[in-house]
């Protein structure tokens, strides 16, 4: 008997030391994060040091990530640009380049919830949004329509393969995007920050697909095109999934710490020139336009609309945080180009009949509108 009663009281020695263990590593993995994004004792930032710590913190984002996703380093910048600039993305590519296990990867080293919704020509905006059923109210036991919210309500949504629905269906989804509420019932739901949606969609020459109208794809901050892994990724790709298994991801950034990080974005100092550049790049995108090049009134029919200057300026400031400087540069603005640009312009037959694409149409754009410093600034005094 004695015996017995020393087995139980070790039992509950280790039982309890295994769970003091599990609450100091949660406590000291809470502080970690905590310690990203800290206001001083008069309860201000130092956004220098934040824009520091935060690109330590990307950095780690980034390693973590490498456990699980072999190569797409453009992709993960340009998703979590968008993630950080309250923006939203759609990614283009063939099924098979784990965009899934991208998003989910991002959402778990960011502490945030997600939700896959896979798009299907059935799924009806309720399955997306939520809706009235009848239940049991919990407080007085009457019966009575209560909304039940749908996978919408995340942080981070994967919309899997968009253009697999019809219209009506997309409408809801894009709805909820743009107004951050979803409305049941004659009541309004507020979706909870921070809200990314990562829509997801196979070339449109597939059969099977309904084309997102062009006011949709506006919403949109950044198209991403996924491409197909090197040859060595892919070897790597094998290796990796073929193996033993990956390591575990870990939680590099809190909520709270993103919600800070969107906030630090909007102070970020953007110098006249580059607001004028901008101006320059997407008006030139424009045929009706009396300066636009020759190139542009041959091959475009359409061009992008003020939404893309202000992602544009958006995605620098983020862009520019992500590596450690707290001022906007040209060179963030171009290397946003292509995702903030290729959705928003329609390109005409002609380009179409000689192969010509939207990511060829920016890139001559990018040649052909100069970006000198002083050329803005001597525009500026003389007007």
């Amino acid at each position: 008997m004695a015996k017995k009663a020393t087995k139980k009281v070790t039992k509950k020695k280790t039982a309890r030391k295994r769970s003091s263990d599990v609450a100091a590593a949660k406590a000291l993995a809470s502080s970690a994060k905590k310690a990203i994004i800290q206001p001083d004792a008069d309860g201000e930032i130092d956004d220098v040091e934040a824009v520091k710590r935060l690109h330590d913190a990307r950095d780690a984002v980034v390693e973590e990530l490498r456990k699980t996703i072999v190569g797409m380093d453009q992709v993960i910048d340009e998703v979590l640009i968008a993630i950080f600039s309250r923006g939203h993305g759609l990614l283009e590519g063939v099924p098979g380049l784990a965009k899934t296990l991208l998003v989910s990867s991002i959402a778990k080293t960011l502490s945030l919830t997600f939700k896959r919704i896979q798009f299907t020509p059935d799924l009806m905006p309720s399955d997306i949004t939520g809706s009235e059923l009848l239940q049991d109210d919990p407080e007085t036991r009457e019966r009575k329509f209560m909304f039940s919210k749908g996978p919408i309500f995340s942080n981070i949504v994967l919309a899997d393969e968009i253009n697999r629905t019809p219209p009506k269906t997309q409408a809801a989804l894009l709805e909820a995007m743009q107004e951050k509420i979803v409305s049941a019932g004659g009541d309004d739901y507020a979706l909870e920050p921070p809200f990314f949606v990562l829509a997801t969609q196979n070339p449109l020459e597939q059969e099977g697909t309904y084309a997102l109208p062009e006011a949709q794809l506006d919403r949109f901050m950044f198209k991403i095109n996924v491409s197909y892994p090197s040859e060595q990724e892919e070897i790597d790709i094998m290796r990796s999934v073929t193996g033993s298994g990956g390591a575990a991801l870990g939680e590099v950034l809190g909520r709270e710490d993103i919600l800070a990080l969107q906030d630090l974005v909007t102070r970020v100092p953007v110098a006249d020139h580059i607001f004028q550049y901008v101006a320059a790049l997407v008006r030139a995108t424009r045929p009706g336009e009396e300066n636009a090049p020759g190139f542009i009134k041959d091959f475009v029919s359409w061009g992008c609309g003020p939404r893309a200057c202000l992602n544009l300026i958006t995605g620098a400031k983020a862009r520019a945080i992500l590596r450690g400087r707290f001022n906007a540069s040209l060179e963030d603005v171009q290397a946003l180009a292509l995702p903030v640009l290729r959705h928003r312009m329609g390109l005409n037959f002609a380009a179409q009949s000689e192969g010509v694409d939207s990511d060829h149409v920016i890139g001559r754009l990018l040649e052909e509108i100069p970006s000198d410093k002083a050329l803005y600034e001597k525009e500026a005094t003389s007007a």
